[in-house]
C-alpha cells in the first residue's frame, strides 16, 4: 500500500535530508591530467554555492533547454549527451573530484561549450542555487542504492527531495531516474507515485529513451541478463 505524502511528512523528511547524506565521499585522487583540466577549466565552466543563484541565460550566453544531471560519476554518458544534444544546455553535479577532473578534460576534447559543472552536494545546490521552475529536466542515472534494508532512508529518492526536484521543474519538465536495483526501482515507483505534482509518462516503468546513452557497465549487465529500470515523470500543472 502506497503512503499518501503529506505537508508533514515532507516537513519532516526536508529535516531528514539536511541530516542524513544520500552518499559518501569516496578515496581517490585526482590522475595528472584530470587535475590539470580542472586547474585549466574550472574557472570557466565550474561554479560554487557561494556564487548564488545560477543565471543559465547569463552562464551560457543563450536561452536554451536546461538539463540538470545529479551525480554524473565519470561524466562518460553526460558529455555524450552535450555532444548529441548541442542545442541543450547541460549542467552536471558530483562530488568525486576524479569525475569532476576527468569530464572538464572529456569537454575540452570534444570542444564541448554547453556544460556547466558544480562540486557540490546536489541538495544544497537546488537549494540555493536553482531558481524555481527554470530546469527541463533533472537526471538521476544509477544513485546509490544503500541496499541494506538499515541504510534505505540514505536513499536520495524521499518525498521532500522529490518534492524540491519538482519546484524546481518547469511544468512539463521531466525527472527521469535509471537504477539496476530492483529494489530501488520499486521505492522510486512507490515514491513519485504518491508525490503530488507529478505525472508517470508510462504505465510503471519507462523504456530506456534514446537521450540516455547505454553505457558499458549496462550493456554488459544486460549480457549477463541484468535489469535496469528507467522511470520518467512529468510535473503537471498542479
Amino acid at each position: 500500500m502506497i503512503e499518501q505524502t503529506t505537508d508533514e511528512t515532507i516537513s519532516r523528511s526536508q529535516q531528514h535530508l539536511r541530516r542524513i547524506k544520500s552518499f559518501v565521499m569516496r578515496p581517490g585522487r585526482m590522475t595528472e591530467g584530470q587535475k590539470s583540466a580542472f586547474d585549466r577549466h574550472w574557472k570557466a565552466k565550474g561554479h560554487d554555492l557561494s556564487e548564488g543563484i545560477f543565471d543559465a541565460e547569463q552562464v551560457y550566453g543563450r536561452k536554451a533547454p536546461l538539463v540538470l544531471e545529479i551525480g554524473f560519476g565519470m561524466g562518460q554518458s553526460l558529455i555524450e549527451m552535450c555532444v548529441a544534444q548541442p542545442e541543450t544546455n547541460f549542467l552536471g553535479i558530483e562530488v568525486h573530484l576524479p569525475g569532476v577532473g576527468r569530464i572538464l578534460r572529456e569537454a575540452e576534447t570534444q570542444n564541448v561549450h554547453n556544460l556547466r559543472v558544480y562540486k557540490e552536494d546536489a541538495v544544497e545546490v537546488l537549494e540555493q542555487c536553482i531558481p524555481d521552475e527554470s530546469l527541463d529536466c533533472v537526471q538521476l542515472f544509477f544513485p546509490d542504492p544503500w541496499h541494506k534494508k538499515k541504510h534505505h532512508k540514505r536513499r536520495i529518492v524521499q518525498p521532500a527531495f522529490v518534492e524540491l526536484v519538482r519546484r524546481k521543474l518547469k511544468v512539463g519538465g521531466c525527472f527521469h531516474m535509471a537504477t539496476d536495483w530492483e529494489n530501488y526501482a520499486e521505492h522510486m515507483l512507490e515514491v513519485m507515485s504518491a508525490a503530488p505534482g507529478y505525472d508517470n509518462m508510462a504505465e510503471g516503468y519507462h523504456p530506456r529513451p534514446e537521450t540516455r546513452p547505454l553505457t558499458k557497465f549496462e550493456a554488459r549487465g544486460h549480457r549477463l541478463g541484468h535489469g535496469v529500470w528507467d522511470l520518467m515523470f512529468k510535473r503537471s500543472g498542479s
